[in-house]
């Protein structure tokens, strides 16, 4: 994976580990010569791994909308900042750019990003690997509320296998280098589900 995008909060949350990790992701980006794609902003969690990632020498490349670079802060010393004129044009664009998507903890925007990201893998409309960082448990609701729907019937046990999770990002890199070999193998199992 050349590039990965990083949908993560615009604020930095309560606990010290998120602000932590973030920077450290993005410095490890930077060593491993990963160009950071993410929202654009200078604040919160974003702001931490695109400073970071420039600081250790590292590309990023932020995608905003006109509407949120007021509210968001766009950050304008990134490698580039592309403004765009609305959120589905966000997602469409860091689809395009991205060959891998990592999840750190967010809020609303986050989980929706993750959500509709981890839709189009589904319906066979991108075939990238999916990494959710979980720093401190932060996304163990999620995890259980994922099998809630598989053991409800609404999500198939097979729909899971085409994210990862782990709470070590080194690992989590390495879990989604290995998915990224497998990913095309899982989309006729997805896209009637």
């Amino acid at each position: 994976m050349q590039s990965i995008c990083v949908f993560c909060g615009s604020s930095m949350g309560s606990d010290p580990e998120f602000e932590k990790t973030a920077s450290w992701l993005g410095a490890e980006f930077a060593r491993r010569g990963i160009t950071l794609i993410y929202g654009g902003g200078k604040v919160g969690l974003m702001g931490a791994i695109a400073d970071s990632c420039l600081a250790n020498g590292g590309r990023v490349i932020g995608i905003i909308p006109n509407f949120l670079a007021g509210k968001e802060i766009a950050h304008n010393g990134l490698s580039e900042l592309i403004k765009v004129e609305s959120m589905h044009q966000r997602k469409l664009k860091m689809s395009q750019l991205a060959d891998g998507f990592i999840a750190l903890p967010g809020g609303y925007g986050t989980l929706e990003e993750l959500c509709e990201i981890l839709t189009w893998v589904q319906l066979a409309l991108v075939s990238k690997p999916i990494g959710v960082l979980n720093i401190n448990s932060y996304y163990d609701p999620l995890m259980a509320q994922l099998q809630v729907m598989v053991n409800n019937k609404l999500l198939k046990e097979t729909n899971l296998k085409f994210f990862v999770q782990d709470s070590d990002g080194k690992v989590l890199l390495q879990k989604m280098s290995e998915l990224s070999t497998k990913i095309d193998s899982f989309k006729d199992k997805f896209i009637h589900t």
